[in-house]
Parts: C-alpha cells; structure tokens; sequence
C-alpha cells in the first residue's frame, strides 16, 4: 500500500487552489530570507507534506525559507539550547509542548494574535485557547502559538488476542473500570490456555517519557476528576480531585502490582510500549495519537484493517455513565524573540494555516495528528467508512469534547511532568504501597511546584 497520498487541496472544502484563500499573505517588496525549524515526522509522509508547503510559500512570496526537518528528541534540544544562547530561528514548533507556556512565562516568543486570527472563526476553542499563556513579565495572557495540529490520548486493543481468549469486543462494557477489568479477564482466560506471555494491559508505570502523565491525566478524568488546574492557572486539589487521584494511582499502580502489566514497563520510555504492542506482549495499551496503527499500515495492512481497534466513537465513559472531557495536546508554531525576519516569519505561519494547506499536511501524514479546525474533520479522508481508526479518533480528539492540557492555564504543570510527580504516585502503589499515601505525597509536591507559578489574576 503506497504511502503517499494526493494534495485534497480541491474538493469536499470548496476551497479553489486558484482562490486568494490559497495564496499566502505577501508584504516584501523584495525577497528575504528565513529559518525554520520542525521535528521528523513519525512518517516521511510527513516531512514530505512540509516540504511541499514550504515550497508552496516560497513559490507564491520569492521568500526564501531555510528549512531543517531535525529527529525529535534532538530538536527538543536544540530548542532548549537556542532560546538560552539567544540564537534562535525565525520559526520552530513547540517540542516539547510545555515549552510553550514556559518560556511564555519568561517573555520569550513573540505574539501571535495576528497570525491566529486570520483563521480565528475556524479553529477549535481548544485549539484557540493551547496557542496562548501567562507571560510572568507583562502579567497577562496572550497568544504565543499558531496551532498545526494536535493529538489526544485514545485506546488501542488487539482484537485478535481477546478472540483468542474466547472473548468478544463488543462484550466489553463502556464505564471506565468494567471496561479495563475486561482485560484482566482476556488475560486471565489467556492463562487458562497456557498463554504466559501476554498482558491484559499495557499501562505506562514508569518515571520516563511523557506517556505516564497523559495515562493518569486519563485516568483521573475517567474517575471524575477533571479540573485540576482552573482555565485561569489555579491550583484545585479538591475532596473530589483527590478521590479521583486515589482511584486512578490503585488502578494503575495495582494493575502492575497485581500481574496485568509486563514487568519491564516500569522501564518503558515512550516508544517502548508501541513496540511491546506490536509484538503483541499485551492485549491494550493507553497511548497518544493513532502511530501504533498508522506504524504497521504499510507492512501489515491486516493488523490495520483487521486485527487492531482504536476506541474513540467507544471509548469508555466515566463510572457513572457520563461522557468523559479528552484532553487534546496541540503543537504550535513559535517564534522565539530574537528572530531575525519576524515579518516573513509571520506572513510564512499565516500561509501554514490556511485550511487547505492544513488539510493537506495533516491528511498526508496518514492521519496520526489531528486538525486544529473541526471543519477539516468533515472531509472523506476521516469520515472514510473502509478506515477503522481515523472516524473514531477525530471525533474523540476533535469533534467530542475537548480541553487542552493543563501546563496551557499554568505551566507549574509542566514541571509537575517533568518531575514525574503522577509517576512516583503509580510506582509506589505498584510497590505494595497505600494510594492515599502516595496521592498525599504527589500532592505536597505539586503545591510547593505551583507555588513558585503565581498568576496575576486581571
């Protein structure tokens, strides 16, 4: 199956390749030169989809865009490195996410307000409200990004395993803890036929990566506890939050505790769960975006079509029934104070974000990110019925209900991520200690973080 796909710069959106919606926002008399940096896509497709846009602006403009495409873990340094020796680019991407609202709380990105509202009316709110942040200099927020695009947190589930435990997908119950003691019991019926080496659950209970903090995000919303962090950057560790703390820590931190879990993830880092998934070591793992999918679509097009499901139209609801709130992280385009060709930079993100370039950038990358405007989630690529993945995913992501993370209202979040303050929560459960003990020592922890991000309220 190729993996390349066609430009949708035509068609289901009415948007004329010929339109003035199509070409960028041209101010230069004479042409210029500026610098961009973004993270490797997950597939070529995707480096591809940049390119063809950067080209499509340099094409319209006679600007010039010296574009490096950088693996991403290197490009997080890269950034960290630039923003502190004030050598920056003229454009980069927040990589990691969180360092949007950090550095905005040092003043150091350029606003954005007039980038973003070009396209305004046609970007989610969540998306609107991921592109701004507290700076701690002038006291109030602002806009610092220019959302591309952005991903949530679905479920992914090897049909053909919980078949094998003579068990059946649409036996699965849809409230939160029905739903994942379903695999404890794949995993124990697995046993009973002499299956040791495959997990019911494939939870992230580690101190690495970004993975264990968007997993127990998940889980605390699946028992209830939305809000820890208000839209306007306060601290709620309510008795309400704090149950749904303890709930999520027992479940996690138990089902390692308890055999349901493959020993080594307390060692994982952030790709070592999509491999163990793919080597079919457990039957469902909790992770972000649909790359466990889109990464075996080429090679195995009978895991993608057949074997692998992705609960979005069904992921599961709270215990009590009620639709649970996804949290959608968003990348954005950035452009550090010190660029050089701030003006070029701007007109350059206004022509990213037209729909169609967006739609066509995002569509290309096989749809592993999602698209900041719910109007582009309308098309035939997501809607496609023969796709057992894409229709699930936007409307969880994108088209359900939505928030940002929480480091968008307080960037004291990201350095409760940072400091793996949800995992040590996990582990010590996982190590035979009590939840509540350890959800009050995650909770000491996170107020003296928060303590050191006072936000000005207007």
């Amino acid at each position: 199956m190729a993996l390349m796909r066609r430009s949708l710069l035509q068609g289901s959106l009415g948007f004329a390749a010929g339109s003035p919606l199509a070409r960028p926002y041209i101010a230069n008399a004479q042409a210029k030169t500026m610098s961009a940096w973004f993270a490797q896509g997950f597939v070529e497709d995707e480096d591809i989809a940049l390119r063809k846009a950067v080209a499509g602006y340099e094409k319209a403009s006679g600007n010039k865009v010296e574009l490096s495409i950088i693996p991403f873990a290197p490009q997080r340094q890269k950034i960290v490195s630039a923003i502190t020796s004030g050598v920056v680019p003229d454009v980069t991407q927040n990589n990691p996410a969180e360092i949007l609202p950090l550095y905005a709380w040092q003043d150091k990105w350029i606003e954005t307000e007039d980038i973003v509202e070009t396209q305004k009316a046609r970007f989610s709110e969540t998306a609107l409200k991921s592109a701004q942040a507290y700076n701690d200099v002038t006291k109030k927020r602002a806009y610092y990004g220019v959302p591309l695009r952005g991903a949530c947190v679905p479920c992914h589930t090897w049909k053909s395993l919980v078949e094998k435990a003579d068990m059946k997908m649409a036996d699965r119950p849809r409230t939160w803890e029905g739903y994942f003691d379903f695999y404890k019991k794949v995993q124990d019926n697995l046993r009973k036929k002499g299956e040791r080496k495959v997990y019911g659950l494939g939870f992230q209970v580690t101190a690495n990566g970004v993975d264990p903090a968007a997993l127990f995000n998940a889980f605390m919303h699946g028992y209830g506890g939305q809000g820890i962090v208000t839209p306007e950057g306060n601290l709620n560790l309510d008795a309400r939050i704090r149950e749904a703390a303890i709930k999520a820590a027992e479940y996690l931190g138990g089902a390692y505790r308890d055999g349901y879990v493959p020993p080594s993830a307390i060692n994982w880092n952030d790709a070592d769960d999509n491999n163990a998934f793919h080597a079919k070591l457990m039957v469902m793992d909790v992770d972000g975006t649909i790359s466990t999918e889109v990464a075996v679509k080429a090679k195995h097009p009978e895991w993608y079509f057949d074997e692998i499901v992705t609960d979005g139209l069904l992921y599961p609801t709270t215990n009590d029934g009620k639709p649970i709130t996804c949290i959608t992280a968003m990348l954005n385009a950035v452009i550090p104070k010190g660029a050089k060709n701030v003006p070029v930079a701007k007109e350059f993100l206004k022509f990213l974000i037209q729909p169609e370039v967006l739609q066509d950038t995002v569509e290309t990358g096989l749809g592993r990110n999602l698209p900041p405007m719910p109007e582009l989630a309308k098309t035939p690529f997501w809607q496609n019925p023969k796709d057992p993945h894409l229709k699930g995913y936007v409307q969880q992501g994108l088209l359900g209900p939505t928030q940002p993370d929480y480091y968008v209202f307080n960037p004291a979040m990201a350095e409760v991520y940072a400091q793996h303050v949800y995992s040590k929560a996990m582990i010590a459960v996982a190590k035979k200690g009590k939840a509540t003990d350890a959800v009050d020592a995650a909770f000491n922890e996170i107020k003296e973080i928060f303590a050191k991000y006072p936000i000005k309220q207007s």
